[in-house]
């Protein structure tokens, strides 16, 4: 029976990960399942306890926003369409490309070791491609991955996972890490002018509303 023609499509939430000079996109990881909740939470960014009396409504930068969710990752529906990959690997390429965000490539390992080899004083620290959350188009960040733990649940005959959990804790990128000129700092602008519009589209409400007349 075919399903009901005005079931709306759902979207997916995901990652992109994209080359922090170019901007050129690098990989694009969608979730096979949309986790069921999200846990969101914003620090002000006052001035604190210390500042002066003048100061106490003054905030020095955006929130520091991090976000938190579960994600699960199922191989069944590729084992049941023989995808030759699940069957000889089961779920390792997609746990590995997660994992990867975290990792220098193996091609800057060996360069910084060659570079201490031949005696390099100072060697700079290795650049991750830019990370991007992305829930729906109202919500595309760039954020950094503080968290990360996985939990594998289930496994063929040969070992390879085939149902995982994966756990990820993300911060927010905005302007004052990454400066106004970065491509990260432009996309958080738009996320920050974007949620400006959407504030304006709700409704305002009333004094008598909360039983008062005025202030």
């Amino acid at each position: 029976m075919s399903s009901f023609p005005g079931t709306p499509k759902v979207l997916k939430g995901g990652i992109v990960l994209i080359d922090p000079v170019s901007s050129a996109v690098r990989r694009i990881i969608a979730m096979q399942y949309n986790p069921d909740s999200i846990s969101r939470s914003l620090q002000v960014q006052g001035i604190g306890e210390s500042g002066d009396r003048s100061e106490a409504l003054r905030l020095k930068g955006p929130p520091v926003e991090t976000i938190k969710l579960e994600a699960e990752i199922d191989a069944n529906e590729q084992l049941e369409v023989v995808n030759g990959t699940a069957i000889s690997v089961g779920l390792h390429p997609q746990l590995a490309a997660l994992e990867l965000i975290i990792y220098p490539t193996s091609n800057q390992l060996q360069t910084n070791n060659n570079l201490a080899r031949s005696g390099t004083l100072e060697i700079a620290p290795m650049e991750s491609a830019l990370m991007l959350f992305i829930w729906s188009k109202q919500r595309i960040v760039p954020v950094r991955l503080t968290e990360f733990s996985i939990t594998e649940e289930a496994f063929d005959v040969n070992l390879n996972p085939i149902r995982a959990k994966v756990s990820l804790g993300m911060r927010v990128l905005n302007v004052n890490d990454l400066g106004f000129n970065h491509k990260g700092g432009s996309l958080f602008m738009s996320y920050l002018k974007n949620k400006e519009q959407l504030a304006q589209k709700a409704t305002n409400g009333a004094f008598a509303s909360l039983g008062i007349s005025g202030i």
